[in-house]
């Protein structure tokens, strides 16, 4: 599996109980629907993350 970096991230208690719901409905942790999001968004805007 790829290394992982920690990162600290301070969010509004809204926005991480929406992310939380949308979660458990995928079925991921919170952790890897951050991930989806993020990734899905650099797609979106021709900025894909590369891969090492």
């Amino acid at each position: 599996m790829a290394e992982r970096k920690p990162f600290l991230l301070r969010v509004d208690p809204a926005v991480l109980d929406a992310l939380q719901k949308w979660a458990a409905d995928d079925l991921r942790s919170v952790n890897a629907q951050i991930e989806f999001v993020l990734r899905d968004a650099l797609a979106k805007a021709g900025r894909t993350a590369s891969k090492k």
